[in-house]
């Protein structure tokens, strides 16, 4: 039986060692759609997921990620894409959806305002935010964002690393919506921060553009996999009603 959301956030856990058992990589596929349905930053989903199942892949990413048993013992692998590079290609996608959904005849005011806001939301104000030479143009825009915002509200994230930031925000939270998914059906994961991210892009045949945002070990956890019991933080030290 499938667990609820708060079971599979309590059971889940970073395993670091897996039983010799296969699991079924359909269901797996299913958690990584349920991580492409994950919160993005402007809804521009730059983020790719490269589900390993072959052997000799899966030996040369376990090497890459210095032959952890996370990785060594895994049936599987899911490898996190942060591509920042892809944002015209995705904004269009977001253009061409808006030109369907509101591709009908007698549309009211509220939907003709909603769509010529979102529209011009994506031709205009993605572009300036995210266009950059050489990390040059974002710092422009970031000193001119900081005298406006002397003034009054404004976002302030445009230089090339804030928007490596916000792209890897967008990756790490499609991240948990998988591993969450991945417990829910009794597997388990483990994010791997450790890894060679260079030749992990090598053996995946990534673009420049990619960046590895985590890769995640997945099989069935071994009695030995979990190395001992959860700890947090007092929660009293991390929560404060305002």
């Amino acid at each position: 039986m499938e667990k609820t959301v708060s079971e599979a956030i309590a059971y889940r856990r970073s395993t670091r060692v897996y039983k010799d058992e296969p699991i079924d990589s359909e269901k797996v596929k299913e958690c990584l759609v349920n991580a492409s349905l994950a919160p993005t930053s402007s809804n521009l989903q730059l983020w790719e997921f490269y589900h390993v199942t072959d052997n000799h892949v899966l030996k040369q990413l376990a090497e890459a990620c210095f032959n952890q048993n996370a990785a060594k013992t895994a049936q599987q692998l899911v490898v996190i894409v942060a591509r920042k590079d892809l944002w015209k290609k995705r904004a269009r996608a977001n253009i061409d959806f808006l030109k369907k959904v509101y591709n009908k005849d007698g549309l009211s005011e509220r939907d003709l305002k909603r769509k010529k806001m979102a529209t011009n939301y994506y031709k205009k104000l993605i572009p300036t935010i995210y266009t950059d030479f050489l990390g040059i143009l974002g710092y422009i825009k970031y000193f001119i964002f900081q005298i406006v915002g002397l003034f009054k509200p404004i976002y302030r994230q445009t230089r090339l690393s804030d928007m490596r930031i916000v792209a890897h925000k967008s990756a790490g939270l499609a991240a948990q919506n998988f591993m969450t998914s991945m417990a829910a059906i009794g597997y388990d994961t483990c994010p791997l921060e450790g890894s060679d991210t260079l030749r992990v892009k090598r053996i995946l045949n990534l673009p420049r553009g990619a960046e590895i945002n985590m890769v995640i070990g997945c099989g069935i956890r071994d009695e030995k996999g979990i190395y001992g019991p959860r700890f947090r933080v007092p929660f009293e030290e991390i929560y404060f009603k305002v």
